[in-house]
């Protein structure tokens, strides 16, 4: 069975998981717009020890690949630490947006900076790549992005987070998407499981809960079910647990 889940709150991961019936939560370790380090929520021993399964999210300002020194470096440095943090509490694995570079700059220097992060960095538990809905200098906005990022990250345990509301909105079809993505990294290893509140190609990042949104529910139902991977909604959050029964009553 298909563990499902949602995007909580720091502050009770355990108690707003009871309240929508997830078995697995995703939440940040911080201010996701800030650049200070990661902290352990106060419950990180219960976390530890209860049998919901947990992702840690990564800050949104991290941009590894950017050739800016400024935001490059301290992105890898927060990478690390959000990294340890996220083993200490049990994570089964951090998530992390892919970046961009500048609209000037050479793709390739993005790729590049990718693999110099996992010749330095340790990684205790699997980094998960996020594919992203936007960013004309994406690194994974767009499978053909993807594939010279993996290209480049040939050799390093990379793991991949697919987001329903990302691809629909970056221009990518549903119908057959896992398997593109699978002939190019070889695994799915979390579906962030979202309607798109925007058309197909917009470019927006900007979620609805399943069914109230542009893409057909029915649709996202056969991407997780072909991902086959623990799915996680990061959808408004009244709506969160009837997403979940949604998706567990067809995926049952």
């Amino acid at each position: 069975m298909v563990r499902i889940g949602a995007h909580v709150d720091q502050d009770d991961p355990l108690g707003q998981a009871a309240e929508r019936g997830a078995e697995v939560v995703q939440f940040f370790l911080g201010d996701p717009q800030g650049w200070k380090g990661p902290v352990l929520p106060a419950t990180a021993d219960a976390i530890r020890a209860s049998d919901v399964d947990v992702y840690i999210h990564a800050p949104y300002v991290i941009n590894v690949a950017t050739a800016n020194n400024r935001i490059r470096i301290p992105s890898r440095k927060l990478l690390a630490a959000h990294l340890e943090a996220a083993a200490a509490l049990g994570a089964k694995g951090l998530v992390v947006h892919g970046g961009h570079v500048g609209k000037d700059d050479d793709p390739q220097v993005g790729f590049d900076n990718w693999r110099k992060v996992f010749e330095r960095m340790e990684c205790p538990i699997p980094v998960l790549i996020e594919n992203t809905a936007g960013g004309g200098n994406a690194m994974a906005r767009k499978l053909d992005r993807i594939a010279r990022l993996w290209d480049a990250l040939d050799g390093f345990d990379v793991g991949f987070c697919l987001d329903t509301c990302h691809a629909h909105a970056g221009g990518e079809d549903l119908a057959d998407v896992v398997d593109r993505v699978k002939a190019i990294t070889g695994r799915i290893d979390l579906i962030h499981c979202n309607d798109s509140r925007d058309a197909f190609g917009s470019g927006a990042d900007r979620h609805a809960n399943l069914g109230k949104g542009t893409i057909d529910p029915e649709l996202i139902v056969a991407v997780c079910r072909a991902a086959g991977a623990p799915i996680v909604v990061e959808t408004p959050g009244p709506g969160q647990a009837a997403d979940i029964a949604f998706l567990r009553e067809r995926l049952g």
